[in-house]
């Protein structure tokens, strides 16, 4: 296939003009109501389905996308349920047939589908806010958008929208668009794949992927993904005792149930590296992979690591701050988007300081999240997992892995030479600056997905989530003017693609 010609200056200003209004006006209004709802994820709000948050903001952001009135453009809330008769968390769906330009271009022949993918749903609000900022209190400060599930990823749906507006705007021929946006993305998409199953006939033939979820290394230029971790994850228990016990009586007789929990997670991590020790969690890193991790690392440098908020003291009237895994910025991306690595994200077990008696605690319980390399399978992964940490317990110990899944990371394929093009024209028209490529650390189970569903489409999977912008934990905030230039570099590729 041939590339479609590249728009002209005076046509991308104009499309960067349209597209920054569309941010002023609309959206970020919109945005502030949507910050607004606690819209947890079902993972995070059991009870989802009757508080009916992630309700509203479905029905909020369909209603804004039909006051738009794109020309052509149909919209419907899609809703399933499983096989016990549940509802499922609902999805949006929305379509627009190609069109030709007004000044004659013919839209495109292929007859291939552009594919448009966000969520609504959000983490929860976690804690370290700034006292000035709170998870469901939007606040603008220096041009950045603070609160929950901003940038991460409720942006993505009205960026898409105003993407195909310019177009429109200008008269850019375009090919087909649909869209899907789901509410369950952060609890692992478990909803997703029936929703892609049912819709695949109207999703067509699908060529090219966006994917507004993911991050960036700066916000200098376009940044585009290629590669993202996989990830298992479950609670770990370790249980000793049926009550606790004052320690002065029990201690030194009964093995305390967090020294196990140390003794199981050593089979599984080197705590002085962080390696995994087991071979089944690791892959080779292909080479492709490992020469755009050297181009990002000259891009980067330091700032790799140093982007992090690191804990520091003083000593001696100098700041000593922690330090990374490593200082070498090429690792360091390999050792973020490559290798597995382990995280405790939660704990139960333990009393607050406050009540914390000398009583030796009948169990520990951590929640275990385990990113997985791209090319390692998940399922595989999990049960060996859960194998490695409960057979042979020390002393006999009631130990119990109960997984929560896991989802298989994913590779980009291969980018033709129109996608190059488009992405290099798009980068520099909306950042004055070529595209850079960066593997991710996080997990959209949704790639791998369509990556087997549509082997040959290419994938624009980029985002907002830049430097300090810290998804998921606090302070979390959307970079208004990188998310208004990714916004028309966008609607760029769109209109080039053949």
């Amino acid at each position: 296939m041939n590339a479609r010609v590249p728009l002209s200056s005076a046509d991308t200003d104009a499309l960067l003009s349209h597209v920054s209004d569309s941010w002023t006006q609309r959206i970020v209004p919109e945005l502030k109501s949507y910050i607004e709802i606690p819209a947890k994820s079902p993972s995070f709000d059991a009870d989802w389905a009757a508080n009916g948050h992630l309700e509203r903001v479905l029905q909020r952001a369909a209603d804004w996308v039909r006051a738009q009135k794109v020309e052509g453009l149909t919209l419907e809330i899609v809703r399933l349920k499983n096989a016990h008769g549940q509802d499922r968390t609902p999805v949006m769906f929305f379509e627009l047939p190609a069109s030709a330009g007004k000044d004659g271009t013919p839209a495109p022949t292929s007859g291939q589908s552009v594919l448009m993918y966000g969520h609504l749903d959000k983490q929860p609000e976690f804690n370290g806010w700034r006292s000035d900022l709170g998870p469901w209190t939007p606040k603008i400060d220096d041009g950045k958008l603070y609160g929950r599930g901003g940038a991460d990823d409720g942006y993505a749906v009205y960026a898409s929208i105003a993407a195909v507006q310019a177009l429109k705007a200008q008269g850019v021929a375009h090919p087909r668009i649909v869209g899907l946006i789901e509410t369950c993305e952060e609890s692992g998409s478990h909803d997703l794949l029936p929703y892609v199953d049912a819709l695949r006939p109207r999703l067509g033939d699908v060529g090219l992927v966006i994917c507004l979820d993911s991050g960036a290394g700066n916000y200098d230029q376009l940044w585009l993904t290629t590669s993202l971790r996989g990830m298992a994850s479950g609670v770990l228990k370790v249980q000793v005792l049926t009550e606790g016990i004052h320690s002065g009586d029990a201690s030194g007789l009964v093995p305390s149930s967090f020294r196990i929990m140390r003794q199981v997670l050593d089979r599984l991590e080197d705590s002085a590296t962080g390696r995994l020790l087991p071979d089944i969690f690791h892959c080779e890193v292909p080479a492709e992979r490992v020469e755009q991790a050297r181009a990002t690392a000259a891009i980067l440098g330091e700032e790799v690591y140093k982007r992090f908020p690191w804990a520091h003291h003083d000593c001696g009237g100098s700041s000593v701050f922690a330090l990374p895994t490593t200082t070498d910025p090429v690792e360091a991306l390999l050792n973020r988007t490559w290798r597995p690595t382990l995280s405790v994200t939660g704990a139960d077990g333990f009393p607050e300081l406050k009540n914390a008696g000398n009583v030796l605690r009948p169990y520990t319980a951590f929640k275990l999240s385990l990113r997985l390399p791209p090319l390692v399978d998940a399922p595989t992964a999990v049960q060996q997992l859960k194998a490695l940490l409960e057979d042979n317990a020390p002393y006999q110990a009631k130990v119990t892995f109960e997984t929560e899944g896991g989802a298989t990371g994913w590779n980009a394929p291969a980018i033709t030479p129109w996608f190059d093009q488009a992405l290099r024209d798009a980068s520099q028209a909306a950042y004055g600056a070529g595209y850079g490529t960066i593997g991710q650390g996080g997990t959209i189970p949704l790639m791998n997905m369509l990556s087997q569903g549509f082997p040959t489409a290419q994938m624009m999977v980029c985002g907002v989530l830049g430097p300090k912008s810290n998804a998921h934990g606090p302070n979390e905030f959307l970079h208004l003017d990188y998310a208004r230039r990714l916004t028309a570099a966008v609607a760029q590729v769109i209109a080039r693609m053949p």
